[in-house]
């Protein structure tokens, strides 16, 4: 079963269910996206083949659809399990036993403000208890970041309530958390109905310098997935374990410090998000969305075997925030694609509506064109 809803509806996923006859839940986003496709459910039938079913599994492209699983499936145990990753005080209550010195602290906007920075154990990372992308979240390295994010706080808050629902982006709680060194990478991932993890997607996602919390590029590569995939499986198995996850896809951010793995957060009911996980087909021509529905496992050892060198990257192209949007005439896509030595494929996004103008598919043999995209000043694409 499918859900699907905005910010973004990738054509390979709308492909994959219409090749598959995948079911999928009527709102307004499917048949919209989905024209005269007959496996549309409503929510009553969507409820009854959910009790029906004991391995009944749901997919949604994006936490928009959040709302709806929890109003509609709260007597699976679905809504539990999704608020057990989005809340990010419950996810590392749930880490402890993994984790017993890791340090973290709930507090509300209100609460914030009173603090006094003093007491502060410096650097730390302030996020939003339930959050999306890189949506409020603040490094804070000393006593003058603290007092720059409290002083903009309300105006940040406004700018990403408007954006996502409650249940994506919570502005009420936030938390703060012991900063987690290391490179970043992201897995895509699912427990099956024997509660296995099984892992489709291995992210690497790199930053330009330590103030970069954007989202702008993450890549996977031979040499990613070889180094990475016996430690996170390991770990997701553990994490499972903690959770008794089945038939539960997910997208985990973690970072590496040496030989310690952190996880970041757990992103519940999708892979990774803006269709950043559709870079599996290009790279190891995988189809997730067949995988989970399917309940596959890749075969790493013969996929890695027959996959070149190259490092495979997704780009979120965002619009700057300091563009007048009203007053941009036109996107140079030319101009922006030219930066890339082996672009795949290039979705233009309507900017008037979304906070990014394209995502892009690209593939290069040499690092230094991710850290090219990285220090681009996109703004220049904009005419006004």
């Amino acid at each position: 079963m499918f859900i699907l809803n905005p910010p973004y509806i990738s054509e390979l996923l709308k492909e994959t269910i219409k090749k598959n006859k995948y079911k999928v839940v009527k709102n307004l986003a499917s048949v919209e996206e989905m024209t005269d496709y007959e496996f549309l459910l409503n929510t009553e039938s969507v409820i009854e083949l959910a009790k029906d079913n004991k391995d009944f599994k749901l997919y949604a492209n994006s936490e928009n659809s959040i709302e709806w699983i929890i109003k509609n499936l709260d007597f699976t145990d679905i809504p539990q399990k999704i608020n057990l990753c989005k809340d990010k005080v419950k996810f590392r209550k749930l880490l402890q036993k993994i984790y017993p010195n890791f340090y973290f602290r709930e507090i509300t906007v209100d609460e914030l403000k009173l603090l006094d920075k003093n007491t502060l154990k410096y650097p730390f990372i302030l996020k939003p208890a339930v959050g999306f992308l890189s949506f409020g979240v603040y490094p804070v390295k000393n006593e003058a970041d603290f007092e720059r994010i409290i002083a903009n706080i309300d105006k940040d808050i406004d700018k990403f309530k408007n954006i996502f629902p409650k249940e994506v982006v919570d502005s009420s709680k936030f938390i703060i958390e012991e900063m987690i060194d290391g490179e970043e990478y992201a897995v895509d991932a699912y427990y099956n109905s024997r509660g296995e993890a099984v892992i489709l997607n291995i992210f690497h996602h790199p930053f330009f310098d330590e103030k970069d919390v954007s989202d702008r590029i993450y890549y996977t590569s031979k040499k990613v997935v070889k180094e990475n995939i016996n430690e996170f499986q390991e770990l997701l198995t553990l994490i499972g374990k903690e959770a008794q996850f089945k038939n539960f896809p997910m997208h985990i951010e973690v970072r590496i410090n040496g030989n310690k793995i952190i996880p970041i957060e757990i992103n519940p009911m999708r892979f990774a998000g803006w269709c950043v996980t559709d870079l599996a087909l290009f790279a190891y021509n995988i189809n997730i969305y067949e995988y989970f529905e399917k309940e596959l496992k890749p075969d790493w050892n013969s996929i890695l075997s027959n996959t070149d060198d190259a490092l495979y990257y997704f780009i979120c192209a965002d619009t700057p925030s300091n563009i007048d949007k009203s007053k941009i005439k036109k996107v140079n896509y030319n101009s922006f694609v030219s930066n890339l030595s082996h672009p795949l494929e290039v979705r233009e996004i309507d900017y008037t509506k979304k906070p990014l103008f394209a995502v892009v598919f690209g593939k290069t043999f040499i690092y230094e064109e991710i850290m090219k995209v990285l220090s681009l000043d996109l703004s220049k694409f904009f005419e006004n």
